[in-house]
């Protein structure tokens, strides 16, 4: 069923998760707007595609070094419109720098190869030289969660590719995405070569129309498919979300493992898409985990996110809470317990933990972008595996165990995209292919493995 644009308004207005204040405001886009900046980028990465691969570095390692050069400034305007600490937009910033250049240095390497057809009939004497081709203009649609590194994930290995990009971030939180835009030119980016467009849910179906040759995009599985269904054929590459695990066994080291959870749940107030969502305890050390995890919850301190002492600030905004909210309420009334957290007024919500959560509650079968830790217990690793497996998503995991046998059952048989050893399934490397399957998404994200993604692959036979 296609979908009619709607009017955009005359501006977006930016506010402050925590405090409600105005932060910023863009201007959306029209769809001939939107079309306009698709056909300049066209007319910019012709040139660009015979650009060589140590030119594409340069300018990737010059906007690393703009970034670092406003480092604070953009680390204040994230946690202003994001809502996450000082301390996490601080390193945000930092890990986009350090995608910027793994994708320049990946650019060095985006090698082919050299094929004999002698294997076929009447291919003797010829062989197949394999190379690889920038695939034109990349349609880059972001979330709110990581206004700056996402978008760096979906730029960095485009650049490096010899494509262009149209960027549009989540109208929730696009000034850090406009900000990068400019210091994109002021390093030293052709006209048209990267551009963001604002807007929202139209703005999105716009761009994804529009004669893009790839669409990248990071969000949830509804707008996922939405914008498959408009983009064609185009090729998509999606990252969906993740409803992921966290696996302790009895063996595991307790305190890394708490500290895990614990950190890996309420940064950015549970709103990564790899967050310790659903906590596996096994029974023989259910209790005692259980009792440790609530007191370090307890003593988070959360609050205003300029504050560098906050270690947790508000989730994006009141919508977004009261979901939680009545997540966790239907969930106690259906017999999970509620052993810490619950409240706060606003976009502002106290980190919490419940234990028995129902596994066909939505608190734990759909993803909850919050500050709650679901737990379960379990003794039996197989139907722990398959309740995990049965689930709608399929992104990252992690285990605790010293165990290998454990942890050589858990790796073959969790249907997800990665698991994490003895780590949570929130960590990530900026150059290791990080995606999942099933409704968590469509190709890999990763400097290396997405420079490919990006590419074309062209034979010449001779």
């Amino acid at each position: 069923m296609s979908q009619r644009l709607q009017p955009a308004p005359d501006r977006i207005e930016i506010t402050s998760p925590y405090d409600g204040r105005v932060v910023g405001r863009v201007q959306p886009a029209s769809a001939d707007a939107i079309l306009a900046a698709v056909r300049r980028a066209h007319a910019a990465q012709v040139e660009f595609a015979f650009s060589t691969p140590a030119q594409r570095r340069d300018l990737l390692d010059a906007l690393a070094a703009a970034i670092a050069g406003e480092a604070e400034s953009l680390a204040q305007l994230i946690c202003a419109e994001v809502g996450k600490t000082i301390a996490e937009a601080r390193n945000e910033v930092r890990r986009a720098q350090n995608t910027l250049r793994l994708s320049g240095d990946a650019a060095t390497f985006l090698d082919g190869e050299v094929l004999h057809c002698g294997i076929v009939a009447g291919g003797a004497n010829r062989q197949a030289v394999i190379t690889y081709e920038p695939t034109g203009v990349v349609g880059a649609i972001t979330p709110f969660n990581y206004p700056l590194n996402l978008l760096c994930h979906k730029l960095g290995p485009a650049i490096a590719a010899g494509n262009a990009v149209v960027a549009k971030p989540s109208p929730k939180a696009p000034l850090a995405a406009q900000r990068l835009a400019e210091l994109a030119m002021e390093s030293g980016f052709p006209p048209g070569l990267f551009q963001v467009v604002h807007g929202a849910a139209a703005e999105a179906i716009a761009l994804a129309r529009a004669p893009i040759d790839l669409l990248s995009f990071t969000g949830g599985p509804a707008a996922g498919l939405a914008l498959k269904n408009a983009a064609g054929l185009v090729r998509c590459l999606m990252e969906l979300g993740g409803n992921d695990p966290l696996f302790v066994m009895p063996d595991a080291d307790l305190p890394s493992a708490i500290a895990t959870a614990i950190a890996q749940r309420y940064e950015i107030a549970g709103q990564s898409c790899a967050a310790v969502k659903k906590l596996y305890l096994h029974a023989d050390i259910h209790d005692a985990m259980l009792d440790a995890l609530v007191e370090a919850a307890k003593a988070i301190r959360h609050g205003d996110p300029l504050d560098p002492a906050i270690q947790m600030g508000p989730v994006i905004d009141t919508q977004s809470a009261a979901q939680v909210r009545t997540r966790i309420e239907a969930a106690t009334a259906s017999g999970a317990r509620l052993l810490v957290g619950g409240t706060g007024q606003g976009a502002m919500l106290a980190p919490s933990v419940l234990a028995d959560v129902p596994p066909d509650s939505d608190l734990f079968a759909q993803e909850t972008f919050g500050p709650v830790i679901s737990v379960r217990r379990f003794t039996d690793v197989g139907a722990a595996i398959a309740e995990v497996n049965a689930g709608a998503h399929g992104l990252q995991a992690g285990v605790f165990s010293n165990d290998h046998a454990v942890l050589k059952r858990f790796s073959r048989e969790l249907r997800v995209g990665g698991v994490m050893i003895n780590e949570g399934p929130d960590f990530r490397a900026e150059h290791v292919p990080f995606g999942g399957i099933k409704g968590s998404g469509l190709g890999r994200e990763g400097v290396r493995i997405a420079l490919r993604e990006m590419s074309e692959t062209k034979v010449v036979i001779d």
